[in-house]
């Protein structure tokens, strides 16, 4: 069964406030990578000012996780990235590409919100790329390949005239991008009708590209966040060949439907692995970081066998 798919870990939740050795008042929205044998997670962290910050954190299993001593990312102090990151960094995302990792994120100043690009090799150092989009946007995601030598990324942009949709858009450099489609909308009276947007990067399979996205749903008690799935072409990743029906992943556990947002699960990071699982690692309710197993064939399955058009 769809709600099924996904195992949550007995452990969970995997990292709160009180784990992280500086003061925070939450863990949540986190990227993960698997590098030299190690899991990487970035987390997002709220301080008392309300404002975010990204921490860093590693395990060995990719369950238990000890925090870094300092926070990773912080608000630039130069420009051009001081003036737009000013009130907070937010929502990482990491893909393994080229000779290192790109790391998208929210950028929020008083301009609004857009995505700064970082490059890293060893997590311990750090070269902001470039301001990839103007406000308003989020939840961007870049493929772990190029596309006839393109990168390409998955985002969310926000406009009332397609409300909450993803698009694709392709660069040659990281700095420039450009040719955009709009790819996947919001479903009428779905799980997923208010509005979708990218959440873990896309996981290369035999069959396609999946990509773990969130939607959410508008109930007279506010908005209720799930996670689905989306199968894209090999060669045309602006080609979606099926959108699973059904969702993934609900809010279920008390920290999932209780805390500084109720009703929250929201990924930004999944790690395959050899054995043809998948760890999906979402945070819960904007307040802890979570994590569940599924079969990387089953998420395939649902959007081949119980799928529906993109748009």
């Amino acid at each position: 069964m769809t709600h099924e798919l996904i195992k949550r870990y007995s452990g969970n939740p995997i990292l709160t406030k009180v784990d992280i050795p500086y003061p925070v008042e939450t863990v949540h929205n986190a990227a993960v990578v698997k590098h030299n044998d190690e899991y990487i997670m970035l987390f997002r962290s709220h301080l008392r000012t309300g404002r975010s910050i990204i921490g860093l954190a590693r395990s060995k299993d990719g369950f238990k996780f000890t925090a870094d001593r300092e926070p990773f990312l912080t608000p630039a102090k130069d420009s051009p990235f001081a003036e737009y990151e000013e009130f907070g960094v937010e929502d990482p995302r990491m893909t393994k590409i080229d000779d290192g990792y790109l790391i998208t994120y929210s950028a929020y100043s008083r301009n609004g919100v857009r995505i700064a690009l970082a490059r890293t090799t060893d997590f311990v150092s750090l070269e902001r790329v470039s301001l990839i989009t103007q406000a308003d946007y989020r939840n961007t995601v870049i493929f772990p390949e190029k596309f006839s030598g393109l990168y390409a990324r998955l985002d969310r942009p926000h406009s009332e005239i397609s409300p909450w949709s993803i698009w694709i858009t392709y660069s040659p450099d990281l700095v420039f991008w450009g040719e955009s489609q709009l790819v996947m909308k919001p479903e009428q009276y779905h799980w997923d009708e208010m509005k979708i947007g990218p959440g873990a990067p896309p996981i290369k399979t035999a069959e396609g590209w999946l990509s773990i996205y969130h939607g959410v749903f508008e109930t007279m008690d506010g908005s209720v966040y799930r996670l689905g799935v989306a199968l894209h072409d090999l060669h045309d990743p602006a080609k979606i060949i099926g959108v699973g029906d059904s969702w993934i992943l609900q809010p279920e556990a008390p920290w999932e439907v209780t805390g500084y947002v109720h009703n929250v699960v929201f990924t930004c990071g999944a790690v395959p692995e050899p054995d043809g699982t998948v760890k999906i690692y979402w945070g819960g309710a904007d307040t802890v970081m979570c994590v569940g197993e599924a079969n990387l064939d089953d998420l395939v399955q649902l959007c081949l066998q119980q799928g529906r058009p993109a748009k």
